[in-house]
């Protein structure tokens, strides 16, 4: 178990195994989640990322995708088309 001393600001330092476990780096934001009668920190972008992952879920089904290149496609249609049309009638 890690602990860290509360300074008179309100800050702590992220001792350097929990840092690494959560994939921080100087400069990378983090969350606090409640979880009953604790708090949980989090990366920040992981956890968007996890959030965002757990929205798509059957997404993928849903679009009768079945590999990754029927993503690289559909990406590159939506490309396609955004450059459509933001170009294609400036001539």
């Amino acid at each position: 178990m890690d602990t860290a001393r509360l300074s008179s600001k309100g800050q702590i330092t992220i001792p350097i195994q929990i840092r690494r476990k959560l994939g921080l780096r100087e400069g990378d934001k983090v969350i606090f989640v409640e979880q009953g009668d604790n708090i949980v920190i989090s990366n920040a972008d992981l956890q968007v990322l996890k959030d965002f992952q757990k929205g798509m879920e059957g997404a993928a089904d849903e679009a009768g995708w079945t590999c990754e290149q029927d993503v690289i496609n559909y990406c590159k249609e939506i490309r396609r088309e955004m450059w459509e049309e933001r170009y294609a009638n400036n001539g």
